[in-house]
C-alpha cells in the first residue's frame, strides 16, 4: 500500500522562528499533535524538522523554559526523516523504527509537504 493511500492531509507548517506559545495554540486551534518545521511557510514548504505536543510538555515546560521566547528552532527534531507519498508503507515503517520516530512528513516527488503527514 502507498503512503499517498494512508495519509492524514492537511499537514500544519510553521517557520523555525514560531514560538513555542503560538506553536501550541496553532495545534490547539488546528487539532493535531504536532507541526512541521519548514523554512518559508508560504512558499518554500521543504521539512527542516518537526515538532510534536510532547516536545512542548517535556522540552520546555518541562525544563522551566518560556513557551512565549522559545523557537521551534531550537526544538525540533532534525535531520527530519521523510518519506515520498509513492513509497510503500513497509519501506516507511522500517525507516521510522531504524530513526525512532513515530511521524514523518510525507511529501511529493518536489520534497515538498504534500498536505499529508503522520
Amino acid at each position: 500500500m502507498l503512503l499517498k493511500e494512508v495519509c492524514t492531509p492537511e499537514v500544519v507548517c510553521c517557520g523555525a522562528q514560531t514560538r513555542v506559545l503560538q506553536a501550541a495554540q496553532l495545534m490547539r486551534h488546528k487539532h493535531v499533535g504536532d507541526l512541521v518545521v519548514v523554512g518559508d511557510p508560504q512558499e518554500d514548504r521543504v521539512p527542516l524538522g518537526i515538532v510534536t505536543d510532547r516536545d512542548l510538555v517535556v522540552e520546555v515546560l518541562g525544563n522551566g523554559l518560556d513557551p512565549a521566547t522559545t523557537t521551534l528552532g531550537s526544538l525540533m527534531h532534525k535531520p527530519v526523516v521523510i518519506a515520498n507519498e509513492n513509497e510503500d508503507t513497509t519501506t516507511v515503517v522500517a525507516r521510522m523504527r531504524e530513526h525512532g520516530v513515530r511521524r514523518v512528513p510525507v511529501v511529493t516527488g518536489k520534497a515538498r509537504p504534500s498536505e499529508s503527514s503522520r
